[in-house]
């Protein structure tokens, strides 16, 4: 529908996102591990060890002993830092990379990481209930990065985010417009069964599961549909010399784009 580019919303609370960047870095890795460099068959072991099935889980079939990597109930989280390919993996982290910054700044690192971690295990669940019987294996990052987007759509919706539209049209819009859309189109797919190799369900269980936790895991303080927008130190005023630099600005009600 579209990739995400660059927000122009710094932190405010934190230095630096640190389980944001360490939860990409994690997720190269395993990818690395279990799918760049390893065979074919080492890569399909690995998404049946460590990726979540419903029917083993629930109890309707059980996975042979040669082929348990980690206890089943561990496949809820084990499942969300594996990832088909490449672009499976580049999808999720760049959602993750532009939206997790302002969630984890909303957040603190801790509640950042078990709001992360119950994102990954409510889309699982999910996706889980909606089809209990199923053998075939769920990876991918994308249930918990739908909690990060949904909570960055309740804390930020004002924000003007750069969005790359048919792979090569960028363009500024307000979060709340892409966002909205692209929450929308989740429940549509899982509403009406569209399956295409992609589990809408956990999209939709990282959703709820996002929206709801922001509401007691934010900072105290913190506001949703916040307007406050701090601009990054490289935006200039136009009039000012190189040493100004924009600390704060008001953004009033969206009237279009400007």
């Amino acid at each position: 529908m579209f990739i995400p580019l660059h927000d122009a919303n710094s932190l405010k609370h934190i230095k630096l996102q640190y389980v944001t960047l360490s939860l990409i870095g994690l997720n190269i890795l395993v990818w690395l591990l279990t799918s760049a460099i390893a065979s074919n068959e080492a890569a399909n072991a690995a998404a049946l060890g460590l990726g979540f099935i419903p029917a083993v889980v629930f109890d309707y079939a059980y996975l042979e002993p040669a082929l348990q990597i980690v206890p089943d109930d561990a496949t809820l989280l084990t499942y969300a830092f594996l990832h088909l390919n490449f672009w499976h993996l580049a999808s999720n982290m760049v959602f993750l990379w532009v939206f997790g910054d302002n969630v984890e700044d909303a957040f603190g690192h801790l509640r950042f990481l078990l709001f992360y971690i119950a994102c990954a295990i409510a889309g699982a669940l999910f996706h889980g209930l909606v089809e209990p019987a199923s053998e075939a294996p769920l990876i991918g990052a994308s249930g918990a990065v739908s909690g990060v987007v949904a909570a960055y759509l309740l804390l930020h919706p004002k924000v003007r985010v750069w969005i790359l539209v048919f792979m090569r049209i960028p363009i500024p819009l307000p979060a709340f417009i892409p966002l909205a859309l692209w929450v929308g189109q989740q429940f549509f797919m899982f509403a009406f069964g569209f399956q295409e190799r992609v589990s809408w369900g956990a999209h939709v269980g990282g959703i709820i599961a996002g929206a709801i936790l922001v509401l007691f895991l934010r900072r105290k303080g913190v506001p949703l549909f916040d307007r406050s927008i701090v601009t990054p130190r490289a935006v200039e005023h136009k009039n000012q010399g190189p040493q100004a630099s924009v600390v704060s600005q008001t953004e009033r009600p969206f009237d279009g784009i400007r």
